[in-house]
């Protein structure tokens, strides 16, 4: 359940009854035709699904993240990583406040990989906490779905083209785009990443059938919510 339908009274209400939550995490930035919030959409899209049979507060999506490798495309929002922790510092530790001791960090951009070292940091300093950092696409059986559709899944192009990401202005193009340079694209400034990217996309088709979509889908979701039923690594008493 999505904390936005629900008042204080009822989060406290949900904390007593359960000290498990979710807060997912994605990032504003350029997809190629694609939203600009493809990774919070998906983040937040898998974190509620996932939640949803198990009456589990979903807090809102964070919808900034690090990207700057892709601030030379207009609408890429980028933190500076000493804001992000600083900022998911402070969240979970009002997580903390409201009583959950048990939370899952569904994740939906490769860019926030920082954040998991800082779980780890706060469960240091809480024995009490037990926290998970969930990288939703690439989990074992999410990611072993997508490399048997087609192992070129990566950025912007196919593997993040679901029916709820698309914009009915912007088609897919058609066929299939060449690789890129991975290690010259990692050591490039952003102006130059965009010389190389061009539209975006990491290269391969742009889409694939929604077929296939939403059996990924459905295996990210089921992946999901088998983490948040657990095991814990602690009792969420405290």
């Amino acid at each position: 359940m999505k904390v936005a339908d629900m008042n204080w009274r009822d989060v406290e209400a949900a904390a007593a009854r359960d000290p498990r939550c979710v807060l997912p995490i994605g990032s504003t930035e350029q997809h190629a035709q694609l939203s600009l919030c493809v990774d919070m959409i998906l983040a937040e899209k898998v974190a509620a699904d996932a939640a949803e049979p198990l009456n589990i507060p979903v807090f809102p999506v964070m919808p900034y993240g690090l990207a700057p490798y892709f601030n030379g495309y207009p609408g890429t929002i980028c933190l500076r990583v000493e804001t992000l922790m600083a900022v998911m510092r402070d969240v979970v530790a009002s997580l903390r406040r409201s009583g959950f001791r048990r939370i899952l960090i569904v994740n939906g951009h490769g860019g926030n990989n920082p954040v998991g070292a800082l779980a780890q940091e706060i469960m240091s300093d809480h024995a009490e906490m037990s926290i998970k950092f969930h990288n939703w696409w690439n989990a074992p059986d999410t990611w072993a779905k997508i490399q048997s559709i087609d192992p070129t899944g990566s950025h912007a192009n196919w593997m993040e083209n679901f029916p709820w990401t698309r914009l009915a202005h912007a088609a897919a193009p058609e066929g299939r785009k060449p690789g890129i340079d991975m290690n010259a694209m990692k050591a490039a400034p952003p102006d130059q990443v965009r010389d190389m990217l061009g539209d975006g996309s990491f290269g391969g088709p742009w889409q694939r059938p929604d077929a296939e979509m939403l059996a990924i889908w459905e295996t990210g979701v089921a992946e999901t919510r088998a983490v948040l039923e657990g095991p814990w690594a602690v009792s969420g008493d405290g």
